[in-house]
């Protein structure tokens, strides 16, 4: 008896997908969907609070580049990602204030650049997920965001604890840059993982293959 080999799942639409694929622009409303994603990161920046301990300011910007990843997919969570890191590096006002920060450039050089240069690759691990089908229910929702959280903190810590001029050591990284936070990016995580389970319930279909 030849045994039966079952063939991977294919991937499923992403949210921009399902959307592209309802009017005869998708393109336009593909690069609409970037465009608006990598605008919405740098509107998240401008919500910050700066604390005493740290040199990492506390944004929402973590949840928009999650969040945007899952909708956009892999390649074009990262790219909207990629397109938000362009604009701040030529010097437009998307990073967060900061008076201890420097600008432009010399942001992703400095001591949260780890965190920002994250933001593509975090977008695309969630985006993947997303494209597994985990996007259509809560607490796998949940899961997709934690792992892209999971790559954001391992770039902000290691450039914080081993980056020049000043390295941290892991502990001291850790301190500043992981423990003030990450109680509350959880929080933010559960919250923001109930919109696109939600979406998809009222939207309805299962959105196999490409």
């Amino acid at each position: 008896m030849t045994p039966q080999h079952s063939s991977p799942p294919l991937p499923r639409l992403v949210l921009v997908d399902w959307v592209s694929q309802q009017t005869d622009f998708s393109t336009a409303i593909r690069l609409a969907s970037v465009l608006f994603v990598a605008t919405l990161t740098g509107i998240g920046a401008q919500v910050s609070v700066p604390l005493p301990m740290t040199p990492v300011p506390f944004t929402i910007q973590p949840m928009v580049v999650l969040l945007g990843g899952a909708a956009l997919g892999p390649r074009l969570g990262a790219m909207a990602q990629l397109i938000y890191l362009a604009a701040g590096a030529a010097g437009l006002s998307v990073f967060a204030v900061s008076p201890v920060l420097p600008n432009g450039l010399w942001r992703l050089l400095g001591p949260t650049g780890g965190y920002l240069l994250s933001y593509p690759l975090a977008a695309a691990v969630t985006g993947y997920f997303a494209t597994r089908g985990l996007d259509r229910r809560y607490f796998t929702q949940v899961a997709a965001m934690a792992a892209g959280l999971l790559v954001l903190f391992a770039g902000g810590i290691a450039r914080l604890a081993y980056g020049p001029p000043t390295p941290l050591t892991l502990s001291g990284a850790l301190a500043a840059g992981f423990y003030p936070f990450i109680l509350a990016d959880l929080v933010k995580v559960s919250v923001a993982a109930v919109l696109l389970p939600t979406l998809w319930r009222f939207l309805g279909p299962t959105g196999h293959g490409r």
